[in-house]
């Protein structure tokens, strides 16, 4: 019998709670910040924690990865390096790096996982990664379907892809412009996010074509409707990007996704989920309940306006038109229940959005706690603080997560044993010598028995099925019955961490050749091991980073494929373009000015410094 193909719902984890409610609400994995070095640099957490998290994790079968995604300089190798081996000893199952320096010191048998910092865009790159030793490539966002399958049919290595999440305007690992203007380097996990500010954008003769647009805002992306074809593209890892976001958002979009996959799956041979146990949710996931700034699907199938131009935050769910302002209150044409305590928001006749807080309602009149001047009839109204749904996803028991165990009570010639099964086939057999008394009352005997041995309390299983193989019926006390029971999960549990505990790959250097002649500054080399790792695999030229040289002299200050001409409609391919955006375009902020260049054959925009 075949092997089943697995597929993981990758989850982020703030701190250890975000990971535990994350595991809760469905996610085969969670990816967590180590303690130091990762792109989060404000979302790292102490080896006790993980190791909590670890543990807690491989009850379910589920996986931690994490994270350790910067660029290091030379004074940091060392310290990563104890990072990594630190993660070995308590159990965590892969370590996701960008520099790979750390692979030129001395690693233990860990899965590596390649970090989209890395730029995994193209083919070359990551067949690249793919011989150097990293099990899985996460890769970039900017990928079409036909792109992730072209790359699986010529790889092996696992392919982890993002399904939903703040999109990042820059191909990762190529952005420059927070480190260019504040020194906060997104290579060095403290990016102070440029790219949703505001922008004026000028042309060559300076006149003001768009004035305090976002104009490098993108909106969230959301893949959830291609599912089945990411699975058949080859993806084994959906991955939801926000380990800044709060625990609602991560509760939401987990279990939105975990019935969004289980639902594919459902009847499907060949492939299952890579984790055990089932979910109850006490609500109804909705992605446009938590934080969005409105959806695109990037590049999965083609071009298309993407960028979120009036606002960098939250807009939430739509619901409805505005059909009647009056001096105190608003009439909204919805069919969503709307409660004191919303936050709603709408964009007005200046193209600005506005928000207030909902003091009452009384029927379909609402009543805001300071009238908006701004608001009127036609408006489209949305909300971005849903009251009583982040009132549920605060709940402790937002969800409940089983994993399913058949339990088989039998006599023995000194007690009773209980063997408990589970939906893995792991089993723990827990035995007590006590005196055996015949029942006086039959099924009286019998039921109580099978209501104390299937009481599983707080842990983490769920009886499925109970049979008892008594030959006759007979009193048990339920003082014995519940420590049995008790013995016999808690070894059942520790079993599960047993067999769920990583196997060790160990990485072997070798010299598989470059794809490139040069390692130039994109590659984000700061330290003189990623210069030996270059070196080791057939690079002669190979230079220093812009963090540490900061030399940015005619070096893009960030590459993408998003387009702004294309957004505006003045794509000079695809578009009549009027006669002010034919020349070069320039953006300014706060009296900084970048030089926009427009690669049309490659469909990519770079932003530089304008000198």
């Amino acid at each position: 019998m075949s092997k089943q193909r697995t597929i993981e719902l990758l989850s982020p984890a703030k701190n250890l709670q975000f990971g535990k409610e994350a595991i809760n609400h469905g996610a085969d994995a969670v990816y967590i910040g180590a303690p130091a070095f990762g792109a989060r640099a404000s979302a790292g957490n102490p080896i006790e924690d993980i190791e909590a998290l670890v543990k807690y994790a491989h009850l379910y079968a589920a996986k931690v990865h994490v994270a350790l995604n910067t660029s290091l300089f030379d004074d940091e190798l060392e310290e990563a390096n104890r990072l990594v081996h630190q993660f070995y000893n308590i159990g965590v199952d892969a370590v996701i790096i960008q520099d790979p320096g750390l692979l030129e010191t001395d690693l233990p048998p860990i899965a590596l996982h390649a970090s989209t910092q890395m730029n995994n865009y193209s083919l070359e790159r990551i067949r690249f990664l793919e011989n150097v030793g990293f099990q899985r490539i996460i890769l970039a966002r900017e990928l079409s379907l036909e792109q992730i399958a072209e790359i699986r049919a010529n790889t092996t290595a696992e392919l982890e892809c993002f399904v939903q999440g703040a999109l990042c305007v820059s191909l990762s690992g190529q952005c420059y412009l927070s480190q260019y203007i504040n020194g906060r380097s997104g290579n060095r996990g403290v990016c102070s996010q440029p790219c949703r500010s505001s922008y004026n954008l000028y042309n060559t003769e300076n006149k003001l074509l768009v004035a305090n647009q976002h104009l490098l805002s993108l909106k969230d992306f959301n893949a959830s409707q291609y599912i089945a074809e990411y699975v058949k593209t080859g993806v084994c890892s959906f991955k939801i990007e926000g380990r800044l976001k709060d625990l609602g958002y991560v509760k939401n979009l987990t279990a939105y996704y975990r019935q969004l996959i289980d639902g594919f799956l459902e009847g499907r041979d060949g492939v299952c989920k890579s984790s055990s146990g089932s979910c109850v949710f006490s609500f109804t996931p909705d992605v446009e309940r938590t934080f969005n700034r409105g959806f695109t699907d990037y590049f999965l199938k083609e071009r298309k306006p993407m960028a979120s131009l009036t606002t960098q935050k939250s807009i939430g769910k739509r619901l409805g038109k505005v059909v009647r302002v009056e001096p105190k209150s608003l009439v909204c044409r919805t069919s969503l229940p709307i409660t004191a305590g919303d936050g709603l928001c709408f964009k007005g006749e200046n193209g600005q959005w506005e928000g207030f807080l909902v003091n009452r309602v009384d029927n379909d009149r609402i009543f805001p706690n300071n009238m908006p001047a701004n608001l009127k009839a036609g408006a489209l109204l949305y909300r971005n603080n849903d009251y009583n749904f982040e009132k549920v996803l605060q709940s402790d028991k937002s969800a409940v997560r089983r994993v399913g165990v058949k339990l088989v009570f039998s006599d023995t010639e000194s007690g009773f044993s209980l063997l408990a099964t589970d939906e893995d086939g792991v089993n723990a057999c827990s035995t007590v010598d006590c005196e055996k008394q015949k029942a006086l009352q039959y099924e009286k005997a019998l039921q109580t028995i099978e209501t104390q041995l299937c009481k599983t309390g707080d842990t983490v299983f769920r009886v499925t099925d109970f049979e008892n193989c008594c030959g006759e019926a007979f009193f048990v006390p339920s003082s014995v019955l519940n420590a049995l029971r008790r013995d016999c999960l808690e070894t059942l549990a520790a079993q599960r961490l047993h067999k769920f505990h990583p196997v060790d790959v160990q990485f072997v250097p070798n010299n598989v050749p470059y794809f490139k002649d040069n390692a130039d500054f994109s590659e984000n080399i700061l330290n003189h091991k990623a210069l030996e790792f270059y070196r080791r695999h057939g690079v002669e030229n190979a230079e220093y980073g812009l963090e540490k040289t900061a030399d940015y002299n005619g070096k893009p200050l960030m590459t993408t494929k998003y387009c702004l001409r294309y957004e505006l409609g003045q794509c000079l391919v695809r578009h009549q373009v009027a006669k002010d955006f034919r020349s070069e375009l320039v953006l300014e902020n706060n009296g900084r000015r970048f030089a926009l260049k427009f690669d049309c054959k490659n469909c990519r925009m770079q932003i530089f410094p304008k000198i």
